[in-house]
């Protein structure tokens, strides 16, 4: 089932330096550690001034699509899906 969601996540990610690119490892969504196993789609968009990465992650058991503002550097989960249909 397809939740949407605006609530703020703590995310650890890992910039490479060769490939100039971010990606999101790990999020931490109530209380609860998920290791990115899969980054499934990534594009940015603009709203105002501001820039923001949308990112498209797979767990071992949840599908997350975070958003990455770059005003404040805050994450935002917006949509959590079990895979299950509902």
């Amino acid at each position: 089932m397809i939740q949407k969601l605006q609530v703020p996540v703590s995310v650890v990610s890992n910039f490479d330096h060769r490939r100039r690119t971010v990606a999101p490892v790990r999020v931490v969504f109530d209380g609860i550690p998920y290791f990115v196993r899969r980054i499934g789609f990534h594009h940015t968009y603009r709203r105002g001034r501001t820039l923001f990465h949308v990112f498209s992650v797979a767990s071992d058991t949840l599908s997350f699509r975070l958003v990455l503002d770059t005003d404040n550097l805050f994450w935002s989960l917006e949509e959590i899906s079990d895979g299950e249909a509902g």
